[in-house]
């Protein structure tokens, strides 16, 4: 059976960076580079003129940088581009996430010291991608996307019986937990922008993240948030107002409000793997831990949904119609153990709900 080969274009204004990423994707044996720009407007013009089914992308290249390339192409058609950037500039390559780009790596990681699971695991995540044909560019700045969700909420409320959602029952909430994969910083931008400083209890985080810019996600996400956000460290006590994020290459455990990590062999393919985080957070707090399905490939958090609504807490996901890729939140519904399916900008009000005395 003949395998269809993956279109690939490189942009970057590096011939060396071109060279290697060129003989990484064709080691594989599954992507045909059909051809390399070496600045921002002749990246557009090819990609435009090949119709690539897939972009790796520089961010800082002469006469367009990256930002300015994803808007221009965004503007005219739906590529998956990966953004493969220099360590210094990890905020810059979140940036990118919210114009439409689908993941990112440092260049420094192309390297002969790459591990074959991590080799793997990029290939698969490439591959995943180069599927992908709807990306969305809405933005969210301003008024328009908050008007915009704010109908799908009505409609979506008005077909809940039918959907199974059903009313929670108000309880002693003492932790939230979040999984989130492609597509996530851009919804977690989105998402935490909507919450409140005093949020009373604390949220930890599982973004699935093969880039290494854990510190640098914490930091970027900080921006968008009145909570605090940082990295949960070995041994902390997770306290109100603040959100944590796993580190890269490690599961990120709760234990009784405390932040723990295992060496373990991936879950699901993924290390973190929100399940690991959602079992232990459900068998310290039982029915007092709320989890969150967010946009991603794969199906990490369902298995985690499930031991969480079988200890008798809340259990939430996003919905197919704002989830930029629909796979982990499907795979969390279709367990039957979600309490709520919402739209992006429904959950965090359900949330504040569940938490609130006399809410």
């Amino acid at each position: 059976m003949c395998t269809k080969l993956i279109n690939t274009l490189i942009v970057d204004d590096s011939p060396l960076v071109r060279d290697i990423l060129r003989d990484f994707l064709e080691a594989d044996g599954s992507f045909n580079i059909i051809g390399e720009a070496g600045d921002g407007e002749e990246g557009v013009q090819k990609i435009l003129s090949l119709n690539p089914d897939l972009v790796t992308l520089d961010i800082e290249m002469p006469k367009m940088n990256g930002f300015e390339v994803i808007e221009k192409v965004m503007q005219q058609t739906s590529v998956p581009i990966v953004v493969i950037t220099s360590q210094d500039t990890a905020k810059t390559a979140y940036e990118a996430t919210l114009k439409g780009a689908l993941e990112f790596y440092p260049k420094n990681l192309f390297t002969s010291a790459l591990s074959p699971q991590k080799r793997k695991d990029i290939y698969e995540t490439l591959k995943r991608i180069s599927g992908i044909k709807r990306v969305s560019v809405q933005t969210f700045e301003g008024d328009v996307f908050k008007d915009e969700l704010k109908s799908t909420v009505q409609t979506y409320t008005a077909g809940c019986p039918e959907n199974g959602n059903r009313q929670v029952e108000k309880r002693d909430i003492k932790a939230v937990v979040v999984a989130s994969s492609t597509g996530g910083p851009k919804a977690l931008s989105r998402f935490f922008s909507l919450f409140p400083a005093d949020f009373p209890v604390p949220i930890a985080v599982v973004q699935h993240n093969s880039s290494g810019f854990d510190e640098s996600f914490a930091q970027w996400l900080d921006t968008y948030t009145p909570l605090r956000v940082k990295i949960a460290e070995e041994g902390e006590s997770l306290k109100a107002g603040t959100i944590y994020i796993a580190h890269t290459d490690k599961h990120l455990m709760m234990k009784n409000l405390t932040a723990h990590y295992n060496d373990d062999e991936p879950e699901n393919n993924q290390k973190p793997a929100a399940d690991v985080l959602f079992r232990t957070a459900a068998e310290s707090l039982n029915e007092s831990v709320v989890s969150v399905v967010l946009t991603g490939m794969g199906s990490d958090g369902a298995e985690g949904t499930r031991k969480i609504h079988e200890r008798g807490g809340v259990t939430l996901a996003q919905d197919e119609e704002t989830s930029l890729i629909y796979g982990m939140p499907r795979a969390a519904a279709e367990t039957g153990c979600v309490d709520m399916v919402l739209p992006l900008d429904g959950i965090p009000p359900e949330l504040i709900r569940l938490v609130t005395p006399g809410k």
